[in-house]
């Protein structure tokens, strides 16, 4: 049996990163809970602070550089995704937008995504519902039911007895993992023909850009 390809997106700025700590929390339970349905899996993650540069220039360019084509190539081929984004100004951040643009707008159709968003208060849990999800539902992608939003009053938070903690952060890591790894039972990846376009190490970008406005 092929590994299932799971995909973490963190857009996370910080080192160390709240978005990170959740996304790979989220994956681990992932993981688990598929090996209890008998599907097996390989997780790939990519911090988008580091490809910050390399998305930049793929908008004045329209090249992908090889880590960023890495990371498309990746997301592509993935037979589910999970997603974290930081919360900036009631949103997504800016540099999450950016990385999701760089996307073939076909790219997320009929693909299993876990969300998942960090903020700084209970209020901003409203973004999974209010921006994280009208995105990925635009984009066509078959979301799970249950988004995990943590903010720092989560953070070293246990489950264990606790009448209350049964919404717990731990909880909610569960659930949602439980509802990706069953969405990969018998899921297949659609195959699509690569459209990432690499930048020509031999050319600068004087000549980059005279391609694409026409000029010699």
């Amino acid at each position: 049996m092929n590994a299932k390809r799971i995909v973490v997106i963190s857009a996370g700025l910080g080192t160390p990163s709240s978005s990170r700590l959740l996304a790979d929390q989220l994956a681990e339970a992932t993981v688990r809970r598929a090996a209890v349905l008998g599907v097996e899996t390989e997780v790939s993650a990519f911090e988008l602070r580091d490809l910050a540069v390399d998305i930049a220039n793929n908008f004045v360019t329209g090249y992908a550089a090889p880590r960023l084509a890495e990371a498309i190539r990746a997301v592509e081929e993935s037979d589910a995704l999970i997603v974290v984004s930081p919360v900036f100004s009631a949103s997504y951040s800016g540099l999450f937008k950016s990385f999701i643009d760089v996307l073939d707008n076909k790219a997320l159709d009929g693909k299993p995504v876990l969300l998942g968003v960090t903020g700084g208060s209970e209020r901003h849990s409203m973004v999974l519902d209010f921006a994280m999800r009208p995105l990925f539902t635009y984009l066509r992608a078959r979301i799970v039911p249950t988004g995990v939003f943590a903010g720092p009053m989560d953070w070293g938070k246990g489950d264990d007895g606790d009448a209350a903690s049964a919404g717990g952060l731990g909880a909610r890591i569960e659930r949602a993992a439980a509802e990706l790894a069953a969405e990969l039972v018998g899921h297949r990846a659609p195959a699509r023909a690569p459209k990432i376009a690499t930048r020509p190490e031999d050319k600068g970008f004087e000549e980059l850009l005279a391609e694409l406005t026409g000029r010699n």
